[in-house]
């Protein structure tokens, strides 16, 4: 098959997809801004042929240089992971006349209102919400949804623009904070822990299902800079616990008509037992979390998403052997990387536990982490046993240390 993927060097994880449909024995045929001298070896590499464009924010460029190509080669799925440029893929679907999502089934995964809408619809539990697109919509969706509550873009990804509001004083500061979003979700806040739901499917059908653990909750890793927020993968998802969650997610993706691809589900685990839904993106997750579920699983679920979307059969096998967790580390102070302290001693003690160290490397300037979750650096430990993994992961949070300055 000749597949199309939109972006395939950035963010990060794209080169991994590319390489991913390339192994699943597609034709993979990049288009995006970037050189293709700049494109990562892993994506450069994989990749059949490239288009460069002055910008995918331009869609008739892109869909001029999509139908040239077509009229030499068939173009059989266009595919695209990077939340910003979905529903630009599924214009350019429509346009060319390509399978897959189409503009009306990408919008609910994109709009957070309709998103929640369909649900309702289904009679799915979904926080209580209304959309808001100014102060006085703001004020009165929290007057009918009562505090504490959740705002947050309809549009967005991860946790940018997103507060927790307790009394009408913290909504006051809030507005103002978000008077650049256009359009917000107001929302009931959900007490208890947050999870993951996230699949990969073809024609309907889940091929391979996981579930995550934030530890803390997102809301509150975003919101104190001296935290260091841990995703954990779970290794089973068959837990007694987690059954509702699991429920909820296949619920989800039936009342959504999902059919093809990754999805990432969040939802969270109330203390009486009850499972309410997050919110779903018809996308892989950020923030290494593809690579946790190889980690866990011995496996190469880059692979099997290309599998899944090249229409092979799918030859992943989840051993679900480990838990696996990613601990991403803000550095102390300002300007650039000086010191990094306590990973000598953290490799002695974890040994063949921990897999893999991505730190900034001396002399790299920090990074902002209120934009970005992987902030100055992660790693990721794993082990057969919840209990040991999770007290690696706290040891990396309190012994590891990086110095800015």
């Amino acid at each position: 098959m000749n597949i199309v993927i939109l972006s395939p060097g950035y963010p990060a994880e794209m080169a991994e997809f590319t390489r991913g449909l390339n192994r699943a024995g597609a034709r993979a045929i990049g288009i995006g801004e970037h050189a293709v001298g700049s494109l990562p070896d892993n994506a450069r590499n994989n990749l059949a042929h490239y288009i460069q464009v002055r910008s995918l924010a331009d869609e008739d460029e892109v869909y001029r240089e999509l139908a040239f190509l077509a009229r030499h080669i068939a173009i059989d799925r266009l595919e695209c992971l990077w939340e910003p440029y979905m529903l630009l893929a599924a214009s350019l679907r429509e346009r060319l006349g390509l399978a897959g999502m189409t503009v009306a089934a990408t919008e609910p995964f994109r709009d957070k209102e309709k998103m929640k809408q369909a649900l309702d619809a289904a009679g799915i539990r979904t926080p209580r919400h209304r959309q808001a697109g100014d102060a006085g919509g703001i004020r009165a969706a929290a007057a009918t949804i009562g505090f504490p509550l959740v705002i947050k873009p309809l549009a967005g990804a991860g946790s940018a623009d997103t507060y927790r509001v307790d009394d009408q004083a913290a909504l006051e500061t809030v507005i103002a904070r978000v008077g650049h979003v256009k359009s917000l979700s107001v929302e009931e806040y959900i007490e208890g822990e947050e999870y993951t739901f996230d699949t990969v499917c073809a024609g309907g059908s889940v091929l391979y299902e996981n579930i995550a653990w934030y530890r803390p909750k997102p809301m509150i890793g975003r919101a104190e800079e001296w935290i260091s927020m841990q995703t954990v993968n779970l290794r089973r998802v068959d837990e007694d616990h987690l059954q509702a969650g699991r429920e909820l997610g296949h619920a989800v993706l039936g009342a959504l008509g999902f059919q093809t691809g990754f999805t990432h589900m969040e939802w969270f685990l109330k203390p009486d037992g009850e499972a309410v839904f997050g919110e779903i993106g018809a996308r892989p997750p950020g923030g290494r979390s593809v690579d946790l579920m190889n980690y866990s699983n011995d496996f190469d679920i880059y692979t099997g998403w290309g599998e899944a979307v090249s229409g092979r059969d799918f030859s992943q096998v989840a051993q679900r052997a480990y838990h696996a967790a990613a601990i991403f580390k803000r550095a102390q102070g300002q300007g650039q990387i000086r010191h990094i302290e306590g990973l000598d001693a953290l490799r002695r003690r974890f040994g063949d536990a921990l897999v893999h160290v991505d730190l900034l490397p001396i002399g790299a300037p920090r990074r902002n982490w209120k934009q970005t979750l992987i902030s100055d650096g992660y790693l990721i430990v794993r082990h057969p046993d919840l209990e040991t993994t999770l007290e690696m992961a706290d040891l990396v949070g309190t012994d590891l240390k990086i110095y800015a300055g």
